[in-house]
């Protein structure tokens, strides 16, 4: 009987570990190694080898190539979180999830960031903002959002007056109201005094006014007292 020499054994892991070796920074990577990958939930790397995390990406939407930051779609995931959650991230990328702001803060100072946000009421009707620059400064600048280059997909702009504004939570107000945003309207988000978007805010099921503005709302669609079915917000570096 032939032995196979040790040496090849200890290398034989080595040479057929190649495809391993492909580390996509996020969906935009793996779009362009693979033009025929549907959409689903990948791993990617925002800051290298040891920075895997799972999101879902669209790779159907405007040429495709999507990572997806932020989703609702049936209420399934309890948005109204503390500071730690909405940092490191929670949720299931097969579902409704929040990817973290240390990865959105990652992803988006590497390179210049495309902002698509897709939205659809209870009667099926789906339109989107997209916006043509897109980033987060870090933690100690609050996360600050800074969004521009608003192009109208039928929901009209509802970033516009959350952009030079720091991420606020119900533990950690950092909004320019003399209350808390995150507390009266029960989500978390990049609020101003207080919000013309709240898509972390209470899944509820379409036009509801009995607490004002809590709801997963895109004000210059639906109004403060609409929450929508499903919004997702999802990124892409420039082309």
């Amino acid at each position: 009987m032939k032995t196979v020499p040790v040496l090849f054994l200890l290398l034989a892991p080595l040479l057929t570990s190649c495809s391993e070796l492909y580390r996509p920074v996020d969906c935009s990577d793996i779009r362009q190694r693979d033009k025929s990958s549907p959409s689903g939930v990948y791993t990617i790397y925002p800051l290298g080898e040891r920075s895997a995390v799972q999101v879902y990406c669209d790779m159907d939407s405007s040429g495709g190539g999507w990572t997806v930051f932020q989703r609702r779609m049936d209420g399934t995931v309890n948005f109204y979180r503390p500071w730690d959650y909405y940092k490191f991230g929670f949720g299931d990328p097969a579902g409704e999830y929040w990817l973290g702001l240390d990865n959105i803060y990652y992803l988006t100072n590497q390179r210049k960031f495309e902002l698509l946000v897709d939205m659809q009421d209870f009667d099926g009707k789906k339109v989107f903002a997209r916006y043509s620059s897109f980033s987060i400064s870090g933690e100690c600048d609050g996360y600050k959002l800074n969004v521009t280059g608003f192009t109208d997909g039928g929901a009209g702009d509802g970033l516009s007056g959350h952009s030079g504004q720091k991420f606020s939570t119900f533990d950690k107000d950092q909004d320019t109201w003399p209350n808390n945003c995150a507390k009266s309207f029960l989500g978390a988000f990049w609020y101003n005094a207080c919000h013309g978007a709240n898509p972390n805010g209470v899944y509820r099921w379409g036009a509801d006014g009995t607490l004002f503005a809590v709801g997963v709302s895109w004000y210059q669609w639906k109004g403060h007292d609409y929450s929508l079915k499903s919004i997702s917000m999802k990124i892409r570096p420039v082309q």
